[in-house]
């Protein structure tokens, strides 16, 4: 017995020995797939599928609500469907082909700079089990859309009370095509122009609000102003929409710009921080201006410059610190109110409600002023080798850039739709009678 005991000891103690080589190699042989999903951090996720869902609500209803009651009474509906079907087709665009050419091809060289290729159409290669960072890759393809959307919604204001609903859907579809993605793939992929001369833009000031404004100010002036422009009263129907859609606005741009830190971290928190603050400042600073100039402060002048606040801290929203973003804010109220109030009549465009005078002109002060908010030295969060003399330099560029090939692909957009829709103006007859009827055979008030 003793014998047996002793072999009992010998064998025990040879199989503790022998424990941690078996352990070692279990491990090895863990295949890359069960890797690949504990990669995922899910907060990440879930704050993620969050901010996708608060962008989504910044669209429908956010902007169809604000452009709807800044129109007229027999223009309401023919807006909110506008943008409601600007989401939809965008959206589906954007999984055919979208993503791909936004985010797809080589690494770096040749005409990757500008655009990417087809190595992601409708989503190959893309699944449950495919990765981005810490999230899941589709949670990244669904965020991205609805940045895509949001951008096509907000050029109908600029065009809005005048266009066919057929050509407004046709120019979208061609812009998008040759404008959204280019500049998008340019700024966020690795291969991209703006990215690699290191242009700072965290939730797409270039993307986003110079493309839009541009576009919008650019369609604008080949469609003509609307019969009575700057001869008669044109004046918003439901102010109250117009504040409700603001506040949707609000709320959903903490998913546009916290959501860019594409966590749930401290960046996201300081993104946060400053989409509350930079409106704040610019819609005191709007109000202000209004009463200087104008003798009162409006609810409409309150929205309008809270809307171009978070339109300016867009692209500085993780650059800049909280005294950095109150300050860029401010100076944004106070341009945006002198671009609507004063340039706009000068100039005498029919932007309709006021797209470039708020998104084009605040998203270029906001991304030129990034340069300066993301200095260290004034509480800021500059890139690796900031300097903010370089820096401004770059940033001008890319603004430069955007503004031309927006500007360019509007303008040859909405030739070819005026080519193949016969013009892309309604009727004189259909105009004064009000597109909700004319164009879809329907009133919003009886």
């Amino acid at each position: 017995m003793n014998m047996y005991k002793i072999l009992g000891s010998a064998g025990l103690a040879s199989l503790l020995l022998v424990l941690p080589a078996i352990a070692q190699e279990a491990a090895a042989e863990i295949p890359a797939a069960l890797e690949e999903v504990v990669a995922i951090d899910t907060g990440d996720t879930a704050w993620m599928i969050v901010s996708t869902l608060l962008v989504i609500l910044m669209t429908i209803p956010g902007v169809a609500l604000f452009y709807g009651g800044l129109v007229r009474t027999k223009n309401v509906l023919s807006v909110v469907t506008q943008v409601f079907g600007a989401f939809s087709m965008i959206a589906l665009l954007w999984v055919a082909y979208g993503y791909s050419l936004a985010f797809s091809g080589p690494a770096a060289g040749g005409i990757s700079a500008f655009i990417g290729d087809f190595s992601n159409i409708f989503l190959v290669n893309v699944g449950p089990d495919t990765v981005s960072g810490t999230i899941p890759e589709l949670v990244f393809v669904v965020f991205q859309l609805t940045f895509a959307c949001i951008t096509a919604a907000l050029v109908v204001g600029g065009i809005a009370e005048r266009m066919k609903f057929g050509a407004v859907m046709a120019f979208l579809a061609i812009w998008f095509t040759f404008s959204y993605l280019p500049i998008a793939h340019m700024v966020w992929s690795g291969a991209g122009l703006f990215f690699n001369m290191g242009a700072l833009d965290f939730a797409g000031g270039t993307v986003v609000h110079i493309n839009s404004g541009v576009a919008a100010l650019v369609a604008a002036i080949v469609l003509g102003p609307r019969l009575g422009y700057m001869k008669e009263p044109i004046a918003p129907h439901n102010l109250v929409f117009v504040f409700t859609g603001a506040s949707l606005l609000w709320v959903g741009w903490f998913g546009f710009n916290a959501g860019s830190a594409l966590g749930a971290n401290g960046l996201a928190a300081q993104a946060f921080l400053n989409t509350i603050t930079a409106p704040a400042a610019a819609a005191i600073a709007w109000a202000v201006g209004e009463k200087i100039t104008r003798g009162h402060a409006s609810a409409l002048g309150f929205v309008s410059g809270a809307v171009a606040g978070l339109v300016a801290i867009t692209p500085a929203a993780g650059f800049a610190g909280t005294f950095g973003a109150i300050v860029l804010g401010a100076i944004t109220g106070f341009v945006c109110l002198w671009a609507v109030v004063t340039l706009k009549p000068k100039l005498k465009y029919d932007d309709s409600l006021d797209v470039f005078g708020i998104h084009g002109v605040g998203g270029i002060v906001g991304a030129i002023g990034t340069a300066i908010v993301a200095d260290p030295l004034l509480g800021g969060f500059g890139a690796e080798g900031y300097a903010m003399g370089g820096q401004l330099v770059t940033q001008v560029l890319a603004v430069l850039v955007a503004i031309l090939w927006s500007g360019g692909v509007t303008l040859v957009a909405m030739l070819v739709v005026k080519a193949i829709f016969g013009g892309a103006r309604v009727s004189d007859i259909a105009e004064s009678d009000g597109l909700d009827l004319s164009s879809h055979g329907e009133r919003a008030y009886n």
